[in-house]
């Protein structure tokens, strides 16, 4: 049994985005409106944002993907209808669906509460159908609140679920030094600049060779210095996070470090890192990544986005125009976050 309340014409079909061939256009489908199961949610999808990630999905560099699926992991909604184990929401609840939409719950890394490292996880718009969509189902249980008090624009809150998200988890491997530098300047970075001088830290920001925007748009936040991936700081850095998805970077990153420093691989898919010598890794340095999130991250990172009174910088589009949005990340055309409005 599920409980539902009506909008929009009390709408009887979903219309979705779906990716049914690896690196080929996404598709308009008409869908019969998605039933909860026992355990979630039917919502509403106000905005969806787009995310890099949906890039490397289209490229087929997501061995997890599930295809056909609808993309999209960065949605807010309403929710519009529960199933009937569900006790978190109620039909009306504005929520937001991360990356994460499940787990096993009983593997090793779930049991020490790494549910980050799931052996069996579901991933929301790879391999369970994401935001992409008029309408979207999701596990009651992984999805966050996004109250209308907090974040009375949809669309400008949809980018804090993955690319705050996951940035914000970046951010907390990096350590808590004064001197930050942020390799790639989109979605994630222009969120963690904004948290990062909140917190009164001095923040680097390194762009691709010839990218005036990136480095207008990064300037007009704030940062303390802006360059090219190519040039070094005025200063070591405390740690470095990479978001461009560039192996070769990581190279250039821990050259930037101080002894001691930190870099961090803040993406899903990364192009190979070249060689390098140990001098550059030595004096204890130290290299990580980042896998997914837990939802502990996410109701941390929230919290602290609201506190720093975070202001997203987004581009919308319609549904329709998916295509046309991820082609204009692909290609840079983009400051700050591109962002779906299904119901517009």
């Amino acid at each position: 049994m599920s409980y539902a309340f009506h909008s929009h014409g009390a709408m009887s079909s979903t219309t979705a985005m779906v990716l049914r061939s690896l690196r080929r256009p996404l598709v308009t489908e008409e869908r019969p409106l998605p039933v909860p199961g026992r355990n979630e949610v039917r919502i509403l999808v106000e905005a969806c944002g787009v995310c890099r990630t949906d890039l490397h999905l289209l490229d087929g560099e997501l061995p997890q993907a599930a295809l056909p699926v609808v993309p999209g992991h960065e949605a807010v909604g309403r929710v519009e209808a529960v199933g009937a184990d569900v006790t978190l929401w109620k039909a009306g609840d504005r929520i937001g669906v991360p990356w994460l939409g499940g787990t096993c719950g009983v593997c090793d890394y779930c049991a020490r509460g790494w549910e980050n490292l799931c052996d069996a996880p579901e991933f929301t718009g790879c391999s369970r159908d994401g935001g992409y969509a008029t309408h979207m189902l999701a596990n009651a249980a992984f999805c966050l609140p996004m109250p209308e008090r907090d974040y009375p624009d949809a669309a400008l809150a949809a980018p804090l679920l993955c690319a705050g998200l996951i940035g914000g988890r970046a951010l907390r491997l990096a350590g808590e030094g004064d001197a930050l530098g942020l390799y790639g300047f989109g979605a994630a970075a222009h969120i963690l600049a904004q948290v990062a001088r909140t917190a009164g830290r001095r923040v680097y920001a390194f762009t691709r060779q010839g990218d005036l925007e990136a480095q207008s748009f990064a300037r007009s936040l704030g940062v303390t210095w802006v360059g090219t991936s190519e040039e070094s700081p005025p200063e070591l850095l405390d740690a470095a996070i990479i978001f461009a998805p560039i192996g070769e970077l990581v190279p250039k990153a821990l050259q930037a470090v101080k002894k001691g420093g930190t870099v961090v691989c803040g993406g899903i898919h990364m192009s190979d890192i070249p060689r390098f010598p140990y001098r550059l890794l030595w004096e204890e340095r130290r290299l990580t990544s980042v896998a997914n999130l837990t939802r502990e991250d996410g109701h941390a990172f929230l919290a602290t986005a609201a506190r720093a009174q975070v202001r997203t910088h987004v581009r919308r589009y319609s549904l329709a125009d998916a295509n046309c949005a991820l082609d204009d990340l692909r290609t840079g055309r983009v400051q700050g976050a591109a962002v779906l409005m299904p119901m517009a």
